[in-house]
């Protein structure tokens, strides 16, 4: 299993892909609707009901990451009702599987909701078959399976531009309420097949957070999930603003995130400043694997940095480093943003210290919306 593509529900699909070509480098792959000929190309991303005068799709891709942005032009259009009900963000996650008629089958055994039954398009020796079913809240996730030669896989993966600030989607997160974490975990057990791996339970002064970390039987998809674990939790912030569980993240991987950092801010990107004091206790943390000049870059971009202590990477005793920074949320209300993370010498999980970090800094953004009481 491996992520496929994000299909992010907007108000206006146009002016979003311009965001994405602006501060964040993407490219565009089609205007409005996705045409058929898209479908040929080996890129194939099924949308139910393209071309339908009632939405406007468009598409922007970086290296590997394909980003669908819909917004209505008619009251009946499917995106129109997901913004009735929430917030703009994402509306599905379209998983690659080797067999889809296996994964629906199993499940509708465990309780699971079909949106789409399994379809296939077939273009000369090739062919692609998608279905789609419910998944938490209103998160759905379609579910595609391509017959693809060799040929035409390595012509795919080496079209993926080194140039590309991205390399993969490292890992999405989802929210849920109060209650539900369980709940949630069990589902994406019996029904993807997702296992628990990390867990956290993130606490300050002010507010709480609990987290499980799913990860696909391939350890190819990563699905942290939250549940807010105090009432003023920046979850339950997300929730009520929100109107329900849905997508807080996705944490898009980069090779170099200093560099990357560099473009975003001089494309005018708004991203979330550390906590004060955050670099002097990284300084003062033993084992720091940077040196001084590399720890300054790192300053100067406000990227959170973590380790673990007596983990190496080969036989030269390198420490593997975890390298993440987040954006402010990217719509009107405080809802989705964005992560950018490299993980230096394949470090694995998430650190515990980037993400008490993160919870602080979104904690102080808190309390400049007014939304959480500062009692320091």
């Amino acid at each position: 299993m491996k992520i496929d593509h994000v299909h992010f529900y907007v108000e206006d699909a146009k002016a979003w892909r311009d965001w994405f070509v602006r501060h964040l480098g993407f490219q565009v792959v089609a205007d409005s609707a996705i045409p058929s000929t898209f479908l040929q190309k080996g890129d194939c991303i099924p949308l139910e009901g393209r071309n339908d005068a009632h939405t406007c799709t468009q598409v922007v891709k970086s290296g590997p990451i394909y980003f669908l942005l819909s917004s209505a032009l008619l009251p009946s259009s499917p995106v129109a009702e997901f913004l009735r009900q929430h917030s703009p963000g994402v509306a599905d996650i379209a998983f690659c599987v080797e067999n889809v008629e296996q994964v629906i089958s199993l499940a509708q055994v465990h309780g699971a909701k079909v949106l789409q039954p399994v379809q296939q398009h077939q273009y000369g020796q090739k062919y692609i078959k998608w279905g789609k079913i419910a998944a938490w809240g209103s998160l759905s996730h379609t579910l595609i399976e391509r017959g693809v030669g060799g040929d035409e896989e390595e012509d795919i993966a080496s079209s993926f531009s080194s140039s590309s600030s991205f390399a993969a989607i490292d890992h999405i997160v989802l929210n849920v309420s109060a209650g539900d974490l369980e709940r949630a975990v069990t589902w994406y057990e019996k029904i993807l097949d997702f296992q628990p791996q990390q867990t956290f339970n993130i606490q300050t002064a002010r507010s709480a957070l609990y987290s499980r970390v799913m990860v696909s039987g391939n350890g190819e998809v990563q699905l942290p999930i939250n549940e807010p674990a105090s009432a003023n939790s920046q979850i339950q912030e997300f929730l009520n603003v929100n109107r329900g569980a849905g997508i807080q993240h996705i944490a898009l991987r980069t090779r170099n995130i200093v560099h990357a950092i560099a473009q975003f801010r001089a494309s005018g990107l708004s991203l979330l400043p550390v906590p004060k004091g955050y670099y002097l206790e990284i300084q003062q943390r033993k084992g720091l694997p940077l040196s001084t000049d590399e720890l300054d870059a790192i300053a100067a971009q406000e990227i959170l940095v973590d380790w673990k202590e007596n983990t190496f990477f080969g036989s030269n005793n390198i420490i593997p480093v975890l390298l993440q920074i987040f954006t402010q949320p990217i719509f009107s209300q405080p809802t989705f943003f964005f992560e950018f993370i490299e993980r230096r010498y394949q470090a694995q999980g998430f650190g515990e210290g980037n993400f008490r970090a993160l919870f602080a800094a979104i904690e102080n953004e808190q309390i400049k919306r007014g939304s959480l009481k500062d009692f320091g």
